[in-house]
C-alpha cells in the first residue's frame, strides 16, 4: 500500500487484512474506540459483526474457525468487556481452536494503576491461550498481528491474545510494512516423524489380529481425512472417532464403528477393551474418552501420534509415540501397512451395535413413549437434510444426543464444546459457522438452559439476517444434571427445574419465523418447513422431561461397565 502516516488502529486492520481476515466479531467500548473509529472509516476493508455480549463475539469466532479452518477474530474492550471474553478464550484452548482476541487496555502511562476497567489480561489468560502479548506502542502493532496469526493457526491451532494499549490505537506510524510470520525462534510448527517410530508403528499394525484406530479432532485440523481412510482400508482396521473427531469419515463409511466415550457407542467401547494394538491420532486421551485411566485398554499396545509433543504420553503411556502432523504420519503408515483380514474383529463388532440397537437406539427413534424424544427429532433432521448440514451443538443432553445421532458426509460437520463443556457456546457458535460458510445449511440443537445463556444473540441473528436454523429441545429442565440426579442421587432434582418464558413470543419478538411442535405427528412437517423457509428459523420441540442418554459408562467407572438403561 502507499506509504502515508496511519494510526495504530488503522495499522491493526490492515494488519488483519494481510492476513485473510475479513470479518470480526466484536463489541465496542470507551478504551477500543479509535478502533472502532477505524472500522467506520474502513468498513469496506473489514466487516464488523455486532453481537450482544463479548462472550458470543469469542464463541462466534471460533465457530466461525471450527466451520472454515481459518483463524477466527474477535474484539473487545477493557476491563469487563475483556474478561467475559476469558471463558470462550478457555474453550478454544481445550478445543484446539485458532482465535486471535484483540483486547483494548488503558494508557500505557496507567498500567497498574488501577485505572478506570482496567485488567490484566496478560496474567490472566497467560494459562488459557498459546501466546499473548501486550502492545504498549503503534510499532509493534504489525509485527505483533503477525505472530499471533502464525501461532494460533500452526502446529496445534489455538486461541491468542493481544493486548493493545489505547496509546497505540491512537499513535501514528510514518508508513505500514507488513511482513508475515513464517518462523519464530525454536517453535516447530510442522515437526517431522521419526522414520524408526513410524516403522515400529507400521510393525505393531502388521502383527495385530485387533487393530482399533481411534481418531480425533486433529485428523481434520491437519487435513488428513484421506490418509485415514487410506490407512483403514488398506488394512482393514475399524475406525472410532472422539467428538470432536465426528465428520473426519462419513457416518455411513462401512469401517466406521462409531463414537467413542461416556456417551459413545458400545462398539468402539467394547473394542477399545479388546483390541490388541490401538493407533491414536490426534486426540488427547480424555478422562470421557477413558473412563477409569488404570482400566483403560490394559490389554493393548498402543501408538500415539499427535503435533503437541506434551500430549505424547500424558495420560496414557504409549509403546510407540509418534511427534508429528496427522496428516504426514497418517500418509506415511498407508503406505507401510500390510492388508489383513480383520473380518472376524468386524463381526464382533456388529455383535455390539446390534446389542445397542435392541437395548438403546431402537427405544430412541421407535418410542412407544407418548412424548418425543431427543433422539427422534435429531435423526428426523438428519435425513432431511441428507447428512449434509453443519449441526452445532449447545452442551448437555442434547449434544450427546446429536453426537450419536446426526450423520455426517463432509468434515468439519460437527461444532461443539468438548473439553470445557460450555453451556450457551451453541447459539453464537453457529452464527459464526454460518457466516464463514453461508452456502451450507447450519442447524443448532440447544437446550432450554444453554440457549437462556447466550439467548441476546438472536438479536444478532436479526440484526445480520444470519440464516441458522435453531432446534430448541426443551424438557423444562438441565437436563444432564437432571440425569446424574436421576441415577446417582436418587432422583434429588436439586435446582435442575426450570421455568421458562414463551419462547415462541421471544422469536417473535426478534423476528424469526417460529413454530412449536409437541406431538409426534408434527415433528417431519415442522421439520420440512424449518428447511425449507429462507433465512433464520426458531423450531421448538417439547421432549419427554426425563428423557435420558444411553448407553452411559458412569464417572470413573471402567469401559466395560456400560450402563443401556436407568435400571442397571
Amino acid at each position: 500500500m502507499e506509504n502515508k502516516k496511519i494510526s495504530g488502529a488503522e495499522a491493526l486492520l490492515f494488519s488483519l487484512k494481510e492476513e485473510g481476515a475479513d470479518t470480526v466479531f466484536g463489541y465496542p467500548g470507551g478504551t477500543i474506540m479509535p478502533l472502532y473509529d477505524a472500522l467506520y472509516v474502513h468498513s469496506d476493508k473489514i466487516r464488523h459483526i455486532l453481537t450482544r455480549h463479548e462472550q458470543g463475539a469469542v464463541h462466534a469466532a471460533e465457530g466461525f474457525a471450527r466451520a472454515s479452518g481459518r483463524v477466527g477474530v474477535c474484539l473487545a474492550t477493557s476491563g469487563p468487556g475483556a474478561t467475559n471474553l476469558l471463558t470462550g478464550i478457555a474453550d478454544a484452548m481445550i478445543d484446539s481452536t485458532p482465535i486471535v482476541c484483540i483486547t483494548a487496555q488503558v494508557p500505557a502511562t496507567a498500567l497498574g494503576t488501577d485505572f478506570f476497567q482496567e485488567a490484566d489480561m496478560i496474567s490472566m489468560t497467560s494459562p488459557i491461550t498459546k501466546w499473548n502479548y501486550q502492545v504498549t506502542s503503534a510499532k509493534e502493532i504489525p509485527g505483533a498481528i503477525a505472530r499471533a496469526f502464525f501461532i494460533a493457526r500452526t502446529g496445534r491451532p489455538g486461541p491468542v491474545v493481544v493486548d493493545v494499549t489505547k496509546n497505540a490505537f491512537i499513535e501514528t506510524l510514518d508508513e505500514f510494512n507488513y511482513k508475515k510470520c513464517t518462523a519464530l525462534g525454536c517453535y516447530d510448527a510442522h515437526p517431522v516423524a521419526d522414520p524408526t517410530a513410524i516403522q515400529s508403528a507400521v510393525e505393531l499394525l502388521n502383527s495385530a489380529e485387533r487393530p482399533l484406530i481411534i481418531y480425533g479432532q486433529g485428523v481434520m485440523i491437519s487435513g488428513g481425512e484421506e490418509q485415514l481412510l487410506a490407512l483403514s482400508e488398506k488394512g482393514h482396521i475399524p475406525l472410532a472417532s472422539t467428538v470432536l473427531g465426528l465428520s473426519a469419515v462419513p457416518s455411513d463409511h462401512p469401517n466406521y464403528v462409531g463414537m467413542v466415550g461416556m456417551h459413545g457407542n458400545a462398539a468402539p467401547n467394547w473394542l477399545t477393551s479388546h483390541a490388541d494394538v490401538i493407533l491414536a491420532v490426534g486426540m488427547r486421551f480424555s478422562d470421557r474418552v477413558t473412563g477409569n485411566v488404570r482400566e483403560y485398554a490394559k490389554q493393548a499396545r498402543i501408538i500415539q501420534i499427535d503435533i503437541d509433543a506434551s500430549e505424547l504420553g500424558r495420560i496414557i503411556s504409549p509403546t510407540v509415540a509418534i511427534l508429528g502432523d496427522a496428516k504426514d504420519v497418517l500418509g506415511a503408515l498407508a503406505k507401510g501397512v500390510a492388508g489383513k483380514d480383520h473380518t472376524d474383529w468386524f463381526v464382533k463388532a456388529e455383535a455390539q451395535r446390534e446389542k445397542e440397537h435392541n437395548e438403546v437406539i431402537c427405544k430412541d427413534l421407535q418410542p412407544t413413549k407418548e412424548r418425543v424424544t431427543m433422539g427422534e427429532v435429531i435423526d428426523t433432521v438428519a435425513q432431511a437434510t441428507d447428512a449434509e448440514a453443519i449441526i452445532v451443538t449447545d452442551v448437555g443432553q442434547h449434544q450427546m444426543e446429536a453426537a450419536r445421532y446426526s450423520r455426517y458426509k463432509r468434515p468439519r460437520s460437527l461444532i461443539t464444546s468438548g473439553g470445557l463443556g460450555t453451556m450457551g457456546y451453541g447459539l453464537p457458535a453457529a452464527i459464526g459457522a454460518k457466516i464463514a460458510v453461508p452456502e451450507r445449511e447450519v442447524v443448532l440443537f440447544v437446550g432450554d438452559g444453554g440457549l437462556q445463556m447466550t439467548i441476546q444473540e438472536l438479536g444478532t441473528i436479526m440484526e445480520w439476517a444470519v440464516g441458522v436454523k435453531v432446534v430448541l429441545l426443551n424438557n423444562n429442565f438441565l437436563g444432564m444434571v437432571r440425569q446424574w440426579q436421576q441415577l446417582f442421587f436418587d432422583r434429588r432434582y436439586s435446582s435442575t427445574p426450570m421455568t421458562n418464558p414463551d419462547f415462541q413470543k421471544i422469536a417473535e419478538a426478534y423476528e424469526i419465523p417460529h413454530c412449536q411442535v409437541i406431538r409426534r405427528e408434527e415433528l417431519a412437517p415442522a421439520i420440512a418447513e424449518m428447511l425449507s423457509t429462507s433465512g433464520a428459523y426458531f423450531l421448538e420441540v417439547k421432549v419427554d422431561e426425563e428423557d435420558c442418554v444411553f448407553p452411559m459408562i458412569p464417572g470413573g467407572a471402567a469401559l466395560d461397565d456400560i450402563m443401556f438403561n436407568a435400571n442397571v
